[in-house]
């Protein structure tokens, strides 16, 4: 969801800095379109991407500490069966 406005908002300021500054912009709010400075369109855009790529960036971090615990547990959960297996096996030879 992220990447997708990420990548909508950076085509959108590739198309802002084509316009000439003199350009109209328009913002639409709800059902209404109003006029916006190109230069606060501009900024707004910056905003918004530096946003999302910072959201981004926290996801990535949340998700790479969610496998890493996800690894810790299965190699608990092997070393527990592997106990299992081994006292199992120890009490079929006795």
């Amino acid at each position: 969801k992220y990447t997708i406005q990420l990548g909508e908002n950076e085509l959108v300021l590739k198309e802002l800095d084509l316009l000439n500054e003199d350009a109209n912009v328009y913002k639409s709010i709800g059902p209404v379109l109003v006029k916006q400075d190109l230069a606060e369109a501009n900024a707004n855009v910056r905003k918004r991407i530096e946003y999302i790529s910072a959201e981004l960036k926290r996801l990535d971090g949340s998700l790479q500490d969610l496998e890493e615990k996800e690894h810790s547990k299965r190699e608990a959960i092997l070393k527990v069966q592997q106990r299992i297996q081994s006292h199992q096996a120890r009490k079929a030879k006795a």
